[in-house]
């Protein structure tokens, strides 16, 4: 029996109708079908991620609608986790259900997470120096990647400013995250972007705002009426200002009031307002519309479910002091995992403070991974699994241990806390202040994009003498590969896996031409 429908309704679909073992097999076979390649061709990390996703799930399969899309984004960008990962895990959740869902995430993550485990291998078994080549060819990969990201960067920021609100909140998210960067801060800054969109939307501030304005034009309408009369009384038979007298009644009697063109200004920032009212409410998704993955209840009780695994892990953590080390790599990732909001972007500083800061892994291995997950397709949380399998190694243990624990630590978190999300926002989604704060977190999120952008470009060019990375903008080379990246995406259509095959080969010329022959 195959599926009942390739397009998916919101306005039938319930999980009751995914239990059918009948259904079973052609569902899990669509997942693997729309999903096996995704994990060996999703290159340039989560800003690229979120557009393949659109490409594929929104424009060519139609699995959801633009709406749901957006949804996705706001609340995979707001809560902690991997966001391209969690993302991608939700649209199968509410396509195919929970057993296929499954298999696309291994599908999506495990390509990278292998390929990642591999070099971790092989790292453990080179000296303390490598070939300049090698270090060339990885300069080369952070080049591309950059340019690709801010191409991912600007398409988003695209979709995501549809007035000039949610363009000043991109633009103030970037600028943000540029200029300060801790654990606390980006959820701090997509919860104020949230909640100055619903100050906006429901126009707390408009009145005040609006009376203040009325009265300095009240003021300056009764400068210009005294203006007026002593001008009259100067002028005899002066024809006096053109004004309209508005009979009023108010049931105390008859009056009569001058109407004069701040009248008319008032009038026309009613209808102003009037009309983004209007605009607003078309945003609010009809409660008809709602998505339906689960009850709230079921979804409460896996995220308390959830808090409760993490009080556990964390108090045998700092209560036993003598823990094995593969238990404090676990304990440290699933905390990383737990509190890193904003995605790849914040994993990296993240993972350095809770693995080389306790000297499982030396600064050089780390650099050295980070430069090749910029290379590597799917989700950058695969970071974890090379530094798991280093930790293990280097503390006598099993590679494939320390790798197994790395991936599930980090990604556990994260796709625990969404699919209980999933059943709570079923039944608020309809709420107009949550619409209206998922528009601003939106925009917040896709400006905080940016600050990727800046990040890998300030530590992108790695050499045997930066230890901690340096500005690509050091050397002109990387400055042309990295806007070629940009360019050929753009312009030319090329897809992010040519694009960081042509960055490498860019290094290694470079290499060829610079370090061999001694310029």
């Amino acid at each position: 029996m195959g599926l009942k429908s390739h397009r998916w309704d919101p306005t039938t679909w319930r999980l009751k109708d995914f239990v059918n073992l009948d259904e079973i097999g052609p569902r899990m076979w669509t997942s693997f079908k729309e999903n096996w390649y995704m994990g060996f061709t999703s290159f340039g990390g989560p800003p690229v991620h979120f557009k393949i996703f659109h490409d594929k799930y929104v424009s060519k399969l139609s699995w959801i609608d633009e709406t749901v899309y957006q949804e996705l984004f706001s609340i995979c960008q707001a809560f902690s986790g991997p966001g391209s990962t969690k993302m991608h895990y939700c649209i199968n959740l509410l396509r195919l259900g929970f057993p296929p869902a499954v298999l696309s995430f291994f599908l999506w993550s495990l390509p990278g997470a292998l390929g990642m485990f591999g070099l971790a291998i092989g790292i453990s078994n080179v000296g303390e120096t490598l070939p300049g080549a090698v270090y060339a060819l990885l300069s080369g990969l952070n080049a591309a990647t950059v340019g690709i990201i801010a191409l991912a960067a600007v398409q988003l920021a695209q979709k995501a400013i549809t007035d000039k609100l949610t363009r000043l909140l991109v633009y103030l998210g970037a600028a943000a995250g540029l200029l300060y960067n801790a654990l606390w801060y980006f959820p701090v800054l997509m919860l104020a972007a949230g909640v100055v969109a619903v100050v906006w939307d429901f126009r707390w501030l408009h009145g005040p705002v609006l009376w203040v304005v009325s009265k300095v034009k009240k003021g300056k309408v009764r400068d210009e009426e005294r203006e007026v009369e002593l001008r009259e009384q100067r002028v005899p038979g002066g024809s006096g200002a053109e004004r309209e007298v508005v009979r009023e009644e108010d049931g105390k009697g008859t009056r009569e009031r001058v109407s004069t063109g701040g009248d008319n200004a008032d009038g026309q920032s009613q209808q102003q307002l009037r009309r983004e009212e209007e605009e607003a409410e078309e945003r609010v998704v009809p409660r008809s519309h709602q998505i339906s993955v689960m009850s709230w209840k079921s979804g409460l009780a896996l995220i308390v479910a959830f808090l409760a695994s993490f009080v556990a892990v964390m108090l045998t953590r700092g209560l036993i002091p003598a823990n094995p080390l593969l238990y404090r790599l676990f304990s440290n990732l699933y905390l990383a995992g737990t509190i890193i909001f904003g995605g790849g972007p914040v994993v990296i500083p993240l993972l350095r403070e809770y693995i080389v800061a306790e000297n499982w892994v030396s600064p050089r291995d780390f650099l050295i991974g980070l430069a090749l997950i910029q290379g590597f397709p799917g989700p950058n949380f695969n970071f974890a699994v090379y530094l798991g399998t280093l930790t293990a190694i280097n503390g006598g243990y099993s590679g494939v241990l320390g790798g197994l624990l790395g991936f599930l630590a980090i990604f556990l978190p994260g796709l625990w806390t969404v699919h209980g999300t999933m059943g709570l926002w079923s039944a608020i989604r309809g709420w107009r202040w949550v619409k209206s704060s998922l528009r601003g977190v939106n925009a917040a999120a896709v400006g905080l994009i940016y600050t990727a952008v800046y990040r890998l470009w300030q530590i992108g060019w790695i050499d045997e003498g930066f230890s901690q990375g340096k500005s690509l903008a050091d050397d002109p080379w990387w400055v042309v590969v990295t806007a070629g990246s940009y360019v050929g995406g753009a312009w030319f259509g090329v897809e992010p896996p040519v694009a960081c095959i042509f960055g490498a080969v860019l290094g290694l010329v470079r290499y060829g031409v610079v370090e061999a022959q001694g310029y």
